[in-house]
């Protein structure tokens, strides 16, 4: 018998790993062998699943407590059970689901079903990621449509912008001259005055 390992993943700062944690808790994992990323699971580029891919070794047991918790992208689930199961040589249980416990049915009837479920799953845990950033999408055009605008607010000129504009795009007065009466960067008069000039030509001209 090797070592036992769990593996916990959140993917923000702000979500609570205490869930993920008690469960490795209850099948005695110890503490110093929990390994934890807060990071998506869109790949599995990710400093403490790394370390922990480097650790394991034959016989070892890797503990998680459900499919999403390894990653979320099924091509890259798949590659990285074969690499733990194949190559590493580790066992691996899923705790939400006694199915995908490879420790049990080692024959090719119990590999087989194990790799049915383990498909299904990881396809089910890749459409869950792209349902939300559709979901996500949606809700953002939604509040677009609102009037809601996302982004830092644009800062308002000062009030004698456009005067000082007019008298840049006569010539009058320099770009460097002009941003500095505005008390403005010149970067910001810059693009600010053209957007002010092509205004005014929209009025001018409304044919």
């Amino acid at each position: 018998m090797g070592t036992q390992y769990g593996y916990v993943r959140v993917s923000t700062r702000e979500q609570n790993e205490g869930r993920q944690l008690l469960a490795l808790s209850g099948v005695q994992v110890p503490e110093k062998n929990i390994y934890m990323d807060k990071q998506s699971g869109k790949d599995f580029n990710r400093p403490m699943y790394q370390k922990l891919l480097k650790r394991l070794k034959p016989d070892d047991l890797l503990y998680i407590k459900s499919i999403d918790r390894l990653g979320r992208n099924y091509g890259e689930i798949l590659e990285q059970w074969r690499i733990l199961t194949r190559e590493k040589k580790v066992d691996i249980v899923v705790l939400d689901m006694p199915l995908l416990d490879t420790r049990r049915g080692k024959d090719l009837v119990g590999t087989f079903l194990s790799d049915i479920v383990l498909q299904v799953l990881s396809f089910v845990a890749e459409n869950e990621r792209t349902n939300i950033r559709e979901r996500q999408k949606e809700g953002i055009e939604a509040a677009r449509l609102r009037g809601v605008q996302f982004g830092r607010p644009k800062k308002p000129v000062p009030a004698n912008f456009e005067e000082v504009c007019c008298r840049w795009a006569a010539r009058e007065i320099s770009g460097k001259e002009a941003a500095r009466q505005c008390n403005m960067p010149s970067t910001s008069f810059y693009r600010k005055a053209k957007n002010q000039t092509t205004a005014l030509k929209g009025k001018n001209n409304p044919h």
